[in-house]
């Protein structure tokens, strides 16, 4: 998610809750030879149906990462659970690190930061779904604290401390098998929305490259891991498209993956048409062939568009063997503006859902846990309650098709 302004809407930050360290589940299962073998197919076959813990571990207080400070309540398995039992088998945990890495030249990360992820991370992956876990918000400029900025001017350091970072959190998670994915960062860019500049398209890659190198040495399962990595912005055109995009290598996986395979993944985003699925007014509240009022109908972005982007990512990556994550995808809630809204989202999401799956990409769903008028809520995080059961029905109805 872009950020927390454009995607997500509160009154107020919530009063600073302290976040839970305690050391209950931070020992993740070993890992089975039998999981660390999957190929592409069976890898995004298994991820099934994906869920995004939005606005929690990315949230942050001032450039402190605090998982209640953007108004949600403190993550619990009971919401984890729930989500599980909503047919979910698969978690994205944005997570941001800002002022919780130290100094250089360690760059050490608060070490109850780590173990509050871990905690977070073991609510899922000891219930048998698979989680990735990123770096998030330290490449927003608007973030307080954030440092992993593609044009800013002393990239030595920030290599170097990217470097460090990822090397704790690859071998804090060393043990755990294939059905957790580490993703190298979210929406990397220049903040100017238009086409990529370079050289910080060629940051971007670098960037990746060092997050693929860094986790492969760092211990464990790791050199044979699934790794998750997103050109510019996570946006289709500008990573298959000629931008500048470039695949990293992987010289340092595991000598035990047959050599016609990869273990590198594709992440991008899907919130198109932007003026349906984000813009934050009651003018466009329907989409696809089902629409019944064309002026509430955008004029782009429906069923034709939505397939030639997947196809895209199937003819430059996964045809290749490298499988795609559609990492976040949705439509906010303008069901105040129009009562048949929440069809149409249910629409949206099924068609993202199916597409995806007949071009061998997986599909993450946006969950910011705002319920409400522009929301993408689809859970009370409080409650534990499901409040869109429509999309999730048009999600698992997808998945299983």
């Amino acid at each position: 998610m872009a950020s927390q302004a454009r995607r997500f809407r509160v009154g107020f930050l919530a009063a600073v809750l302290a976040i839970a360290t305690s050391a209950s589940g931070l020992a993740g299962p070993a890992s089975a030879d039998t999981m660390n073998q999957r190929n592409a197919a069976q890898i995004v076959a298994d991820m099934g149906a994906g869920w995004n813990l939005g606005n929690q571990l990315e949230g942050t207080l001032d450039g402190t990462p605090n998982e209640t400070a953007w108004g949600q309540p403190v993550i619990t398995q009971a919401l984890i659970d729930r989500v599980k039992a909503a047919g979910f088998k698969t978690i994205r945990i944005p997570v941001s690190y800002l002022r919780y890495i130290g100094s250089g030249p360690n760059y050490t990360i608060n070490s109850a930061w780590l173990d509050r992820i871990q905690t977070v991370v073991n609510y899922a992956y000891n219930r048998g779904m698979h989680v990735l876990i990123n770096m998030h918000g330290d490449g927003y400029k608007n973030f307080a604290g954030s440092w992993l900025i593609c044009d800013a001017s002393d990239q030595a350091t920030i290599k170097a401390k990217y470097q460090k970072a990822w090397q704790q959190i690859a071998q804090r998670f060393q043990n755990y098998d294939q059905r957790l994915i580490l993703e190298s960062m979210n929406e990397n860019f220049d903040g100017q929305y238009g086409r990529p500049t370079q050289p910080c398209y060629s940051n971007i890659n670098a960037y990746n490259q060092i997050f693929v190198d860094t986790v492969r040495r760092a211990g464990g399962n790791n050199s044979s891991r699934w790794l998750l990595v997103p050109g510019w912005n996570t946006n289709i055109d500008y990573t298959a498209g000629n931008y500048g995009f470039r695949l990293p290598t992987d010289q340092y996986r595991s000598p035990s993956i047959p050599s016609a395979e990869k273990r590198i993944m594709i992440s991008v985003h899907y919130y198109a048409p932007w003026d349906f699925a984000g813009e934050e007014n009651g003018r466009i509240t329907q989409w696809g062939r089902g629409s019944t009022n064309p002026a509430k109908k955008s004029t782009w972005g429906q069923e034709d568009y939505l397939d030639s982007q997947l196809k895209l990512m199937r003819d430059v990556f996964v045809s290749k063997g490298y499988p795609v994550v559609v990492g976040e995808y949705g439509s906010i809630d303008k069901s105040s503006f129009d009562s048949s809204n929440n069809r149409y989202r249910a629409d949206f999401a099924r068609a993202v859902v199916a597409t995806s799956k007949k071009y061998g990409a997986a599909t993450v769903y946006w969950d910011n846990g705002h319920n409400g008028q522009y929301g993408f809520g689809l859970f009370d995080r409080r409650a534990r309650t499901v409040t869109q059961q429509g999309i999730i029905n048009a999600i698992m109805g997808a998945v299983a098709s």
